[in-house]
């Protein structure tokens, strides 16, 4: 699966619109927009604020790997 496919399933799955993830990442929507239609490459820091935004692997966006959280999380010790 390329990219523009994961970042637009990961944006539709969590209910969210164009506006609300370019604003997550600090870009314009029209930026996030050709983003998922694969008009502009996405920069490595936006990558970046998308996985953690998505709390996802950077591998699983780019489509190096189908698993999208390969470690699970510690738990928390209070």
């Amino acid at each position: 699966m390329l990219y523009t496919e994961r970042i637009k399933a990961l944006r539709s799955d969590h209910d969210l619109n164009q506006t609300q993830v370019a604003r997550a990442i600090h870009v314009a929507q029209t930026t996030y927009s050709d983003y998922e239609k694969g008009k502009v490459r996405i920069p490595v820091e936006c990558l970046i604020q998308l996985a953690k935004f998505y709390d996802v692997d950077m591998n699983y966006i780019t489509g190096v790997s189908d698993t999208l959280r390969p470690f699970p999380k510690p738990p928390v010790s209070l």
